[in-house]
């Protein structure tokens, strides 16, 4: 300790400017460690960032949208875990080592901002969304408390109003932004039974009778998954059939005559529904319930509407398409990605309610008296972590919130327009190509098709030749990924065969990639 004390002082008294912090505070010795100072090189970590940056703008950025490069790049699991080297030593690597390890996990990845990248419900490069991202991660923020993320606090509330202004709640309301999609339909499950009975919160379960919801058999199975969690049970979770409305091509909804029927049953059978979820934009098919008419059986029987908005909410943005979710200003919940279809980077989840009691707050409140003191020296009331289930929580409207200010509501509704123009464009070219079957006619920018090859055109309709329909799409799926051209999923549904579903978002998709997608699908399979 002599001698580093020696040193470290005839190393300040050598200086020609020495650090008057260093001057003052000669290393101290702890349980075996020195505390003489930071001991990260700002500098140096400067330079990484820098260098890293580059790799990212160069591969991850400019590379990943462009469309001569794969989508990506297939290794079975066990040869990348071998080419990844994951195994984590005691001994740190170089910067040098560090950057490649960056390339390689961009070199590896799918590139899902790539123009042929078909295969989610999220696509394509948002630049703005992008940056707001690096500045989250820069800053490392929390957002709980005003007085440890003021800026984002106030971007949250801002979102949020205009969101709710949007869905038609003029008069205000309540909302929170949280880690996903599935996690905003649980919060909504759980508001709707608190709301019903509010002892549930202290009491728990021996609080409240037997309590089931109704919702739609295309639901999202966020849903059923939240009923598990929470303690309702799946078997309290009522499907509804869904209704084709009598057209044999028309989409798939809440078959609301089913909904009557089946509360009439289980109050006979002395459970007590407490809510009704919609689906906004189904996962698979693209539909919309009819919000307005479950909104009437709601308001009738005093049950919870929740709307899960999380994939067609952006149809609210359009003039020209929000009529999908005509009536959903009558729901008591909502929840909305802009990380889908309006392109915000994941993920970027809202739940919104209608409630301004301050419902939301003391369903979830805590009142932990570290975080959110009531005799802090400013408004506490923008202290909102108290409404959430989380503590630690990313500032993600942020990301939507630069992007918005950016573009601009006329530019996020031409965006919507125009993926919806795409999808009728593609709708209609797999009409017109022989080898090509609709599964219905898109009712968002979901495109559901067959393709049927050669070998199997001429035989006639029946369980045989759907048997082999359903053995096409996963042997095109896995040629597609080994080639790298493009990502399009697949599915069976029901009781119909696998078909492909194109999730059409995009602005960097052109007519071309639609022709490209049928093109390549039928280079892939016709031999089989």
């Amino acid at each position: 300790l002599e001698h580093l004390e020696a040193f470290y002082m005839s190393d300040i008294s050598s200086s020609e400017n020495p650090d008057p912090v260093k001057a003052k505070c000669p290393p101290v010795l702890v349980d075996d460690v020195y505390l003489n100072g930071p001991t990260l090189d700002v500098n140096g970590a400067e330079d990484f960032i820098r260098e890293s940056m580059r790799i990212i703008t160069e591969d991850a950025v400019k590379k990943a949208t462009d469309v001569r490069e794969k989508v990506c790049e297939w290794h079975s699991p066990e040869d990348l875990k071998e080419l990844l080297d994951l195994q984590l030593t005691d001994e740190g690597e170089s910067d040098t080592r560090i950057l490649e390890r960056c390339r390689d996990a961009i070199r590896y990845s799918v590139k899902t901002t790539h123009p042929r990248f078909f295969n989610q419900l999220y696509a394509g490069m948002e630049p703005y969304s992008m940056v707001a991202s690096f500045i989250i991660e820069a800053l490392k923020p929390s957002l709980y408390t005003y007085e440890v993320s003021p800026v984002f606090t106030l971007v949250e509330d801002a979102v949020l109003r205009k969101m709710r202004e949007v869905i038609g709640w003029k008069e205000g309301g309540d909302g929170i932004f949280n880690a996903g999609g599935s996690l905003s339909n649980m919060y909504a499950v759980n508001l709707a039974r608190y709301h019903h009975c509010p002892d549930v919160k202290e009491l728990g379960l021996s609080a409240v009778p037997r309590l089931v919801l109704f919702t739609s058999q295309e639901c999202h199975y966020s849903i059923s998954k939240a009923a598990a969690f929470l303690g309702i049970g799946t078997k309290n979770v009522y499907v509804v059939p869904s209704d084709n409305r009598g057209l044999q091509n028309s989409c798939i909804k809440y078959d609301t005559f089913g909904v009557k029927g089946l509360n009439v049953r289980v109050c006979d059978q002395g459970a007590v529904p407490f809510m009704v979820n919609a689906t906004a934009g189904t996962t698979v098919l693209g539909a919309f319930d009819p919000i307005e008419e479950i909104a009437d059986i709601c308001e009738k029987h005093n049950l919870w509407l929740h709307v899960d908005a999380c994939w067609g909410g952006a149809a609210l943005m359009s003039a020209k398409h929000k009529h999908l979710l005509k009536g959903v200003h009558r729901a008591n919940s909502v929840a909305w990605n802009p990380h889908k279809m309006l392109m915000a980077c994941l993920q970027c989840c809202a739940f919104l309610v209608r409630d301004k009691t301050g419902l939301l707050q003391r369903c979830y409140s805590a009142r932990a008296s570290y975080l959110f003191q009531q005799d802090k020296f400013y408004d506490v009331s923008y202290d909102t972590g108290d409404k959430s289930v989380q503590c630690s929580r990313k500032p993600d409207a942020f990301k939507f919130w630069l992007m918005w200010k950016a573009l601009g509501s006329k530019e996020l509704e031409q965006r919507v327009d125009r993926a919806f123009a795409m999808a009728k464009y593609l709708a209609q070219e797999v009409k017109k190509r022989e080898g090509f079957r609709l599964l219905m006619e898109p009712e968002y920018a979901n495109v559901c098709f067959w393709y049927i090859p050669p070998s199997l055109r001429d035989l006639p309709d029946s369980t045989e030749l759907w048997e082999k329909i359903h053995k096409v799409a996963p042997v095109v799926k896995e040629r597609m990924m080994k080639k790298g051209s493009m990502m399009v999923g697949y599915q069976p549904h029901g009781d119909k065969a696998n078909f492909f579903r194109m999730i059409i978002i995009s602005p960097q998709v052109s007519r071309q990639d639609m022709d490209f997608v049928l093109d390549e699908i039928d280079r892939l399979g016709r031999d089989l």
